[in-house]
């Protein structure tokens, strides 16, 4: 059976995964999900399979976002010739990122742009709009704009980003269905709260300054972001569903 070196494998999966380096593989066979065979001399050999069991480690952090434990535990039902565990159904509201540009970004009229697929490094932070273009691309105005930064929706700086853009569109249609800026200041309240919860769990790993550790935190903190995102979602539908029941 063809086997391959550390860095063969390396230069087969970086097209397909932009952070993954030879540190990442050795991490992650550390955790114990993939055990490649090793030569007399010590070098590590992937065969086939050890890469595509490779590649599911990588596609199951990148697109489904799950911590190594959750992903360990596929592996062992894998392994013991059962199916993994199905995962939940996507949420159609966070399966497409926002457009890279700020015509793109914008949206059709009345259209809520779509979150996201991973919390860091997905919206489109290379944007750069003034004050009266962020106005124009979210349909709010001037005013509304100098509202939400007064509020700290936004950040008080001469241009706005692909996140400002995204907070913007959000916020318009808050606003377009009754709501006034005062009222989104609980939403920045929310993400302080809940930045400040995910700090304190990520800052041991932090604090380890390595690129292994780093990122080991992003995973934590993305995962913790989703999480938190759906136990919210789910509060606020059990409260909405009592007070619409007949």
């Amino acid at each position: 059976m063809t086997t391959h070196t550390i860095g063969e494998v390396l230069n087969r999966l970086k097209d397909e995964f932009d952070d993954i380096t030879i540190s990442k593989i050795r991490f992650l066979e550390a955790e114990g999900l993939i055990n490649p065979d090793r030569t007399e001399s010590g070098y590590r050999k992937f065969t086939g399979p050890d890469i595509e069991r490779l590649r599911y480690v990588l596609r199951a952090q990148r697109d489904r976002y799950l911590p190594l434990k959750v992903i360990k535990d596929e592996l062992a039902r894998v392994d013991a010739g059962l199916p993994p565990a199905v995962p939940a159904e996507p949420d159609p509201a966070v399966e497409a990122p926002p457009a890279a540009d700020a015509t793109e970004a914008g949206g059709s009229e009345g259209t809520v742009p779509a979150a996201a697929p991973t919390l860091f490094g997905a919206a489109a932070t290379d944007v750069q709009l003034t004050l009266r273009e962020l106005a124009e691309s979210t349909g709010l105005s001037e005013r509304q704009v100098r509202d939400l930064r007064d509020h700290g929706l936004l950040p008080d700086r001469a241009t706005y980003d692909g996140d400002d853009l995204v907070v913007g569109k959000l916020a318009a249609h808050l606003i377009e269905a009754g709501l006034e800026v005062r009222h989104l200041r609980m939403y920045r309240q929310f993400a302080d709260r809940e930045a400040a919860l995910v700090e304190q769990l990520t800052a041991p790993l932090l604090r380890q300054r390595n690129p292994d550790s780093r990122r080991q935190a992003t995973t934590q903190a993305e995962h913790l972001a989703d999480v938190g995102g759906r136990l919210h979602k789910a509060l606020l539908a059990a409260q909405l569903r009592a007070l619409l029941r007949p």
